[in-house]
């Protein structure tokens, strides 16, 4: 019997993607390497609280990740499958 694939985390990120607003920030992420939160409100003309609770949902699934950069956090994707999943619904 074959080894079937545990698609629990899989899943938990599909989901986390799942949200149109959270799928912009992804795509803006990957595009400029490396965001701030001031830059993605900017961009995305959201409020800062509404940006940050979508970056901890995507740094929660380890979607992202987060360094600080004096008073600034800065953000990148991490999860190569992410960025696989992006450049697929860019074609």
């Amino acid at each position: 019997m074959s080894k079937i694939k545990d698609y629990q985390k899989d899943s938990e990120v599909l989901k986390a993607l799942g949200h149109p607003l959270r799928l912009r920030i992804i795509a803006g992420l990957i595009s400029h390497g490396e965001c701030n939160v001031k830059l993605i409100v900017e961009e995305l003309k959201i409020p800062q609280s509404t940006a940050s609770q979508h970056l901890g949902i995507l740094k929660s699934k380890k979607i992202i990740e987060s360094r600080k950069e004096g008073v600034k956090t800065c953000y990148r994707v991490i999860d190569q499958r992410v960025h696989d999943i992006i450049r697929i619904l860019e074609r």
